[in-house]
C-alpha cells in the first residue's frame, strides 16, 4: 500500500481551481481512494495503482493550467 500526497498550484483556499480538480479527478479515475483537503490532496492504494497514477495526476494539473505540483509518496504507518 502507497500513499501520494499532492498540492497543485496555484491556489485559493475554498476555490480549487480546475488545475486542481483535474489532479484529483485523475486519481478518481486511477482507483485511488481520495481525501480532498484545503492544502493538498492524499490518495492511498496498492503500489502499481499509486505510481502508474503520478503521471495522470501531474499531466492532469499542467494540462489544465498548474504552476507547480509538489508530491510526495510514502508508505501509510
Amino acid at each position: 500500500m502507497l500513499e501520494v500526497e499532492f498540492t497543485v498550484e496555484p491556489f485559493v483556499e475554498g476555490q480549487p481551481g480546475p488545475h486542481v480538480q483535474a489532479a484529483v479527478a485523475a486519481a478518481r479515475r486511477a482507483g485511488l481512494a481520495v481525501e480532498f483537503g484545503p492544502f493538498g490532496t492524499s490518495a492511498t492504494g496498492d503500489d502499481a495503482a499509486v505510481l502508474d497514477a503520478v503521471d495522470g495526476i501531474v499531466r492532469s494539473a499542467v494540462a489544465a493550467g498548474a504552476t507547480r505540483v509538489s508530491l510526495q509518496l510514502a508508505r501509510p504507518a
